[in-house]
C-alpha cells in the first residue's frame, strides 16, 4: 500500500501525523516525513485510500456501531461519540484496549480480536466523518442545569435561614452565627449532626436530606457572605472574659479569629456558645481537646467567655476564589484546543461530545479508576458541580475539523 507522494493528491486522505503506530508490519500505511522536530517514528504522517476508509467502515459496523452508532455518533448513555475524532488519539486507544491496559470489558472484548493494521483503518474511517452537532443547553442532561457552588449553597441554605438568618446571622438566642467560619469545619459540623456524631435530634432531621455536595456548598455559601455579630443579647462580663479566654487564643485566635479549621468565635451568639461548652461537658459532643477545658469552667466564666467572643468583629475567612466553568475549560483549552477542538493527534477532541460520557470520564480520573498523570492532577481538585458543568460545556461547543499539515524534510 506504499504510495508516492503524488498519490496524496490522486483521491487521497491525509489524516493525520501519528495515524502509524510502532510494530507496524512493512507496507501497512505510507510512512512520510516527521511532523515536528523530535517526533519519534510512532508519529509519521500517514495516507489512507479510499479502500483503506471503506475497510474501516465495515470493521466499524461489525464490532463498534452496535454502541457507538452507525455514523460514529452514540445515542447511548455513558457511551462516547467517534465521529471527527482525532485518528491518532483513536488508534491509540485501541491500541490501549487490545492491550488490556484499559482493563477488561467490552471494548477490550471488541478490541482484542482486531489486527493492527484494523485498528488505524477503525480510526481512519472515525476521523473522516462529520462529528455531533453540538447539544442543545435543553438537553445536555442534569449537568446544564447546575448552578456554581455559592449559588447551589444559597438554595441549599434556604431552609436554614428562619434560624440562622438570610446571611447566617442569627438573631435568635441559642442559634449559632454561621458567617466567620472556615468551610471545611462548617461542612465537617453538619456532617456530624448528620451522623450523631454531635448529638441533636432537630439537626440530625433538617441535615438528614442533605448530600455532601450540598453540605459542601451551603458552607462555601456562608463562608463568602459579609461576616456580622449575631445580634442577640449577651448576659455575662466581656472584660472579664477576655482575661478567661488567654488559653484559648491558640487554637481560636488571639481575637476569635481561627486561621485553622478550629472554629472562629468572634461575633458567636452567646448562649449557643455556652450550649456548646457543657455540650463538650456532658460529652454529648466528643472531643479530648475541648472536654479538658469545657470541664473546668465555671457558670460565670462561661457566661464570661461567651459575652467577650460575641463582642468581637468576626472576619471573613480566608477563601480561594471558587473557579467558574470558564476559567476551568480555560485550562482544559490548553491541552484539548479552543473550546475543545484539540490540534494535537494525541489528545481527544471534547466539542460536541456526550456530556455524561464527558462526566463519567472526568470522575473516573477524580477517583483514580482511570489514570492518566496530567488528567488526574487536573481532575482532582474538581468538584461533583464542576465536573457536571464542564462536561455540560463542552457539549454545547461546535466540533471542527482538524488540518494537519506535513512539514518539508530538512535538507
Amino acid at each position: 500500500m506504499t504510495r508516492s507522494s503524488r498519490d496524496a493528491f490522486n483521491g487521497w486522505v491525509i489524516l493525520a501525523a501519528g495515524v502509524i503506530g510502532t510494530g507496524l508490519p512493512p507496507g501497512t500505511l505510507a510512512a512520510a516525513e516527521t511532523v515536528k522536530p523530535g517526533a519519534t517514528d510512532d508519529f509519521r504522517a500517514a495516507y489512507a485510500t479510499s479502500q483503506d476508509i471503506a475497510v474501516g467502515k465495515r470493521l466499524a459496523d461489525a464490532s463498534c456501531a452496535r454502541c457507538h452508532g452507525p455514523n460514529g455518533i452514540s445515542t447511548t448513555k455513558g457511551v462516547p461519540h467517534l465521529a471527527g475524532q482525532r485518528a491518532v488519539y483513536l488508534h491509540l486507544e485501541l491500541q490501549a484496549y487490545k492491550s488490556g491496559a484499559r482493563g477488561k470489558g467490552m471494548m477490550a472484548d471488541a478490541a482484542k480480536f482486531l489486527s493492527e493494521d484494523a485498528l488505524i483503518k477503525v480510526a481512519a474511517w472515525y476521523s473522516t466523518l462529520d462529528p455531533a452537532q453540538p447539544a442543545p443547553a435543553a438537553t445536555t442532561g442534569a449537568a446544564a442545569s447546575r448552578p456554581d457552588p455559592v449559588s447551589a449553597g444559597k438554595a441549599a441554605a434556604a431552609g436554614c435561614a428562619g434560624c440562622h438568618g438570610d446571611s447566617g446571622i442569627s438573631k435568635i438566642p441559642g442559634m449559632p452565627n454561621l458567617v466567620g467560619l472556615d468551610p471545611k469545619y462548617l461542612a465537617a459540623s453538619t456532617k456530624a449532626y448528620k451522623s450523631g456524631q454531635r448529638k441533636h435530634d432537630m439537626m440530625k432531621g433538617l441535615v438528614a436530606g442533605l448530600g455532601d455536595a450540598d453540605i459542601s456548598n451551603i458552607a462555601l455559601f456562608y463562608a463568602t457572605q459579609k461576616p456580622g455579630r449575631a445580634q442577640t443579647p449577651a448576659a455575662g462580663n466581656p472584660a472579664a472574659g477576655k482575661a478567661a479566654a488567654a488559653g484559648c487564643a491558640a487554637c481560636h485566635g488571639e481575637a476569635g479569629v481561627s486561621s485553622n479549621m478550629t472554629p472562629s468565635l468572634a461575633g458567636q451568639d452567646a448562649q449557643y456558645f455556652v450550649a456548646a461548652m457543657h455540650a463538650y461537658k456532658d460529652g454529648s459532643r466528643a472531643d479530648p481537646m475541648m472536654k479538658g477545658p469545657a470541664a473546668a469552667a465555671g457558670d460565670k466564666v462561661l457566661a464570661d467567655l461567651a459575652a467577650y467572643y460575641a463582642s468581637l468583629p468576626p472576619q471573613m475567612p480566608k477563601l480561594s476564589k471558587p473557579s467558574s466553568t470558564a476559567d476551568w475549560a480555560q485550562r482544559c483549552d490548553r491541552c484539548h484546543g479552543v473550546n475543545g477542538n484539540s490540534a494535537d493527534p494525541r489528545v481527544p477532541a471534547l466539542a460536541a461530545q456526550r456530556a455524561d460520557y464527558l462526566e463519567r470520564m472526568l470522575n473516573a480520573y477524580r477517583t483514580g479508576a482511570r489514570t492518566s498523570p496530567a488528567m488526574s492532577a487536573m481532575s482532582k481538585v474538581l468538584t461533583e458541580a464542576d465536573v457536571g458543568l464542564l462536561a455540560s460545556h463542552y457539549s454545547r461547543q461546535k466540533a471542527r475539523a482538524v488540518v494537519y499539515v506535513q512539514l518539508p524534510a530538512k535538507k
